[in-house]
Parts: structure tokens; sequence; C-alpha cells
């Protein structure tokens, strides 16, 4: 095998790897990382469609998720009696619907495509929502220390000691009852009406939105203790850079991965929230789908018409694996211990 000297005696210029040479981003080490995950690409895919299927829900849907026929309530495909027999002798049977309708005849396949955009506004508002509050609150605490820091602290610790779900729950309540009949004109009929114009989401924003912040807080702090020593901070310090612009320009890049990371992992919780809510009836107004409310009305003929619940839930399940799915990869991917494997 020929030596690199011998490379030089020959008079051949040595080759080099164009890409070794310059190096690769971390970034983009990151994003070969993240497509070699075969679970990560499926999950990625999957949200990928769901959301185009929200998208185009109109064009997608066979009916809109409103309409009702009465006289075609709990009517099945064909094919159904051949997954659930006992249905056989008291089902109606209708070509009609693929999937079946549900008690006052609305299909039932139509309504899981629209409640997809209400489980992905959750799934994409919860986040933002979380890292605008969460991240800036976080990074104020970490990066000033002291005082400030130890107070923000607390009143994070205050806030965790009661359970986020109960706390959303007598939010959820306490808007449903106060704001159900405002005066005209009052910034509680200017909510009431907007909550109405969203089919019931505004509120469940604000009460996910609340809470979702804390870890992001706590988690962010932690991460900017870790990198507001380094010798990269201080030399920006050194050559006069503001606060805001460390914060901005040097810690924040810096540390954004891991943060990503965990909101992606916490987003099936976002659309698990708002589906007990839709469960329990503090959710989305009807006639506004939810696959929780779906699953809270297929619940009470579950024996006689199990359809009716468990397409519903198998559409909320898929969703989960798939952002689960995405986020483990995006944590496998990101994960600076990993940069550099094959």
């Amino acid at each position: 095998m020929a030596t690199q000297a011998d490379v030089f005696e020959a008079g051949r210029e040595p080759e080099f790897n164009e890409e070794a040479r310059k190096g690769q981003s971390p970034w983009v080490d990151s994003y070969r990382r993240l497509v070699r995950n075969r679970a990560a690409v499926i999950g990625g895919a999957l949200v990928i469609i769901l959301v185009l299927m929200a998208i185009f829900a109109p064009l997608i849907a066979p009916r809109t998720f409103y309409e009702q026929v009465l006289v075609d309530n709990n009517k099945v495909p064909a094919w159904i009696l051949s997954v659930f027999p006992s249905m056989k002798g008291y089902a109606s049977i209708s070509s009609d619907y693929l999937l079946g309708a549900d008690y006052v005849g609305r299909d039932l396949l139509s309504r899981i495509i629209y409640g997809a955009r209400v489980s992905l506004a959750v799934a994409f508002v919860g986040p933002i929502i979380s890292m605008l509050v969460g991240v800036t609150y976080g990074s104020v605490s970490g990066y000033f220390g002291g005082r400030l820091d130890n107070l923000m602290m607390r009143i994070v610790d205050v806030m965790y000691a009661f359970p986020s779900l109960l706390f959303i729950i007598l939010l959820m309540a306490f808007f449903r009852s106060t704001l159900a009949k405002p005066e005209p004109g009052s910034f509680s009929y200017m909510l009431s009406s907007l909550d109405t114009k969203m089919g019931g989401m505004l509120f469940i924003f604000i009460g996910i939105g609340a809470t979702a912040w804390q870890t992001m807080a706590r988690l962010t702090r932690g991460q900017v203790l870790s990198v507001r020593e380094k010798e990269y901070v201080e030399a920006a310090h050194a050559i006069g850079a503001g606060n805001l612009r460390v914060m901005t320009k040097h810690i924040l890049p810096n540390i954004i991965g891991p943060l990503v990371v965990a909101e992606t992992l916490a987003i099936p919780t976002y659309i698990l929230t708002e589906a007990f809510l839709s469960f329990i009836g503090l959710g989305v107004n009807p006639p506004t789908p939810s696959w929780g409310a779906m699953i809270s009305d297929g619940s009470q003929v579950v024996r006689s018409y199990p359809n009716q619940a468990l397409f519903p839930a198998i559409a909320l399940a898929i969703t989960m694996f798939a952002f689960n799915f995405l986020g483990d990869g995006l944590r496998d991917a990101l994960d600076p211990r990993l940069r550099g494997t094959r």
C-alpha cells in the first residue's frame, strides 16, 4: 500500500475528500442521522399525511362534519359486520358510509378527517406557546441568576405543586361557566365570540398554554446555566456584546436542540389533554369534531356499535405514535454525544 510519502515522491497531489475537508454542519449531520432512523421517518411521514389531511379536509371528506341524516343513524357498512359478527341481527347496513354513521347519522370518516384539525392545532399551538413563554422565562432566570433566578423558580415551583390537568379542568370549567352569557360589548363577550368562531379551541389553547411553559422554563434555565460560563460566551462579553445579543446570538443557538426535542416529545401530551377535555365535555363546542368527543359518544354504545369508539381511538393512537417516533428520532439525531457516529 502506498504511503503519503510515496504519493508525494511520485509527483501526485494527495486527494482529499472535499466534504471531509470542509467539515459538516452539525445540523446537516443531525439531519442525516434522522433520515437513517426508520421509525422517525415513518413518524414524520405520518405527521405530514395528517397535516395534509387536515388542510384539505373539505376535499377529502365524503361529507361535511355536521351533516345529519337521521334515518341513517348507527348504520354500518357490510365489512364491519365481518369484523364484529355480534352486530349481525340488529345493525342496519349501508354502503354510503365507509366507517359507519353515528347516533344522529353523521359520517364517522368525515368527522375523523375534520377532527385531525383540532388535534393538530393543539399539537402546534401548544409548543409555540410553551417555547415563547418557557424559553423567555427560563433564559432570563438562568442568565441573570441570583435573587431574580430564585424568585422566578419559586413561582414555577408553586405552579408545579398544583396538578396541571386538574388546573386545566378547573380553568376550562371557569371559562365555560363564567363566559356562558357575557354582556355584549365587554371583554368577556369578545373572548366568548372568538372562542365560538374557533369552535371552542381558544380556551383550550389558554388552558394548555397556562401550564405547558413550566417544564420548558426549567429545562431552558438548566441549559442556560450550563453554557453561560463557556469560553465563547465570555469572549462575547469581552468584545462588548450586550446581554440581549449574547442570549440570542450565542446562548440560544447552542441550546435550542434539546429544547426542540423536549417540546416534540411533549406534543402527544397536549393532544391527549385536548382529547380528555373533549371526552369529559370541556373541550370543543359541538358540532366541531374532536376525536376525544367522538370516543366519548361512542363509549356510550360501545357494546352495540364498537366502530363509533374504535375508529377515532385508532386515529388518536396513530397520531400520538407518529409524534412519539418523530420525537425519539430528533432526540437521537440532535444528541451531541452521537455526532460523528454512523
